[in-house]
């Protein structure tokens, strides 16, 4: 099993910044990449971006040239990070942390996965 943790939500004026991090332990040595989603209010969850086996990053239209997304570990912990830039109010979401096993040409399919609580980004004056 891997459980699944974010954090660093928050509120932040339109412009501004916000980090968000994952921390994904357990039995990590199942999984091979790591993933943020969104889901706004009253809109379905939608991918923001995902960084796959090797460090290869993936984007969203919305999102590309203002998130980055990064990864790292430490001891049977994999972590994910979502550097958040320039955000606007459509950023208003509550974002989540998906850590899953791929494989396929290009990590398209995704064996299985695992999800965390979420963590409320709000960007509002």
């Amino acid at each position: 099993q891997v459980h699944v943790m974010e954090s660093g939500g928050g509120l932040v004026q339109p412009g501004g910044s916000l980090s968000l991090s994952c921390a994904a332990s357990g039995s990590i040595d199942k999984i091979n990449a790591l993933a943020w989603w969104r889901q706004p209010p009253e809109k379905p969850r939608e991918w923001v971006a995902d960084i796959a086996p090797g460090g290869r990053t993936n984007y969203a239209d919305a999102v590309t040239g203002r998130f980055t997304i990064s990864r790292d570990n430490a001891k049977n912990t994999e972590l994910a990070y979502l550097h958040m830039n320039n955000l606007k109010p459509e950023d208003t979401a509550v974002y989540y942390c998906s850590a899953f096993h791929c494989s396929g040409a290009g990590c398209h399919d995704v064996d299985y996965d695992y999800w965390g609580q979420g963590t409320q980004v709000t960007v509002s004056p």
